[in-house]
């Protein structure tokens, strides 16, 4: 009823890891599209993407939208030394092993697009194409900060009405596009009932690695790694309003090679819903390009 079903893992280690499989009844031999959220999400912010991908009345596609470990339904990890981007490339890459798959289309949100880099590095052979959502080899350190500070809040709203009201009294200024609805969708992507009580659904240790971060200090650079990710064809969305992505580095990264298209997401900040109307077109069509 929900059009996906629940599936469960291990990891190398052994953690049980979790994911949605949006699997039309046929794919035709179109790509699947393998989703991978940012850093305190989880695979709920693809619902309605898949939906839209894999219910397409005349190419759907099957999509598979990944919970990292301490995200969403997969373990929490009592190291909290191991949310790391290498660590989750490596479950990203049991979790293709795990359906079969040897190659794929795959959708990156912030802390999803840099394992992308990382993957290209370490095993470029699965990334058939990939869509970069407001991320790229370099980040912003004043957006970064804003990510820390809000994570490290713990809130544990009434209702989730009152999550979507306390997402857009926090993040409204950078997403003027969004609707009550779309709101909503985020409250529920972003919160879970767990005991009785509505939290955000990732575990609090997630938040150490970003604490440990010296800001007096340049950030790291992935500009090594892009030029191998960039030998695949790329779509790079960026936020129009996003304070972790800039112009200047999507610039570079699109004067780079001629398999990388653009487009900015009109009234979103990080990071910018691709289901939206204003996005969703160029997603889907960038996607469609790759078949065959």
């Amino acid at each position: 009823m929900d059009g996906f079903e629940s599936r469960f893992f291990p990891a190398e280690d052994g953690l049980m890891l979790h994911a949605r499989d949006y699997a039309p009844v046929a794919a035709d031999g179109r790509l699947p599209l393998v989703c991978l959220p940012g850093l305190s999400r989880n695979g709920r912010d693809f619902h309605p993407l898949a939906l839209r991908l894999a219910q397409d009345p005349v190419a759907p596609r099957r999509v598979i939208a990944l919970d990292y470990r301490g995200r969403g339904l997969s373990a929490h990890d009592g190291n909290a030394a191991n949310y790391t981007v290498a660590v989750e490339c490596r479950d990203v890459l049991t979790a293709l092993s795990a359906f079969g798959l040897s190659r794929a289309l795959f959708a990156g949100t912030s802390r999803g697009g840099l394992i992308l880099h990382v993957m290209a590095a370490v095993r470029p052979d699965c990334i058939a194409g990939a869509i970069l959502n407001d991320i790229g080899p370099e980040i912003e350190a004043d957006g970064l900060k804003e990510i820390r500070d809000y994570l490290s809040r713990a809130t544990f709203p009434a209702s989730f009405a009152a999550a979507a009201e306390g997402l857009r009294a926090l993040h409204g200024a950078t997403f003027p596009a969004l609707s009550d609805a779309d709101w909503r969708d985020m409250a529920e992507a972003i919160y879970a009932e767990r005991d009785g009580r509505i939290v955000a659904d990732f575990d609090p240790g997630l938040t150490d690695q970003l604490q440990a971060i010296d800001f007096s200090k340049p950030l790291p650079t992935l500009w090594p790694q892009f030029e191998l990710l960039a030998q695949k064809p790329l779509l790079v969305v960026r936020g129009e309003q996003s304070r972790l992505f800039s112009r200047q580095t999507l610039a570079r990264m699109a004067a780079h090679a001629a398999t990388v298209r653009t487009v900015t997401a009109p009234g979103q900040g990080h990071a910018p819903l691709l289901h939206h109307a204003d996005v969703f077109p160029s997603v889907k069509a960038f996607l469609a390009g790759l078949d065959g």
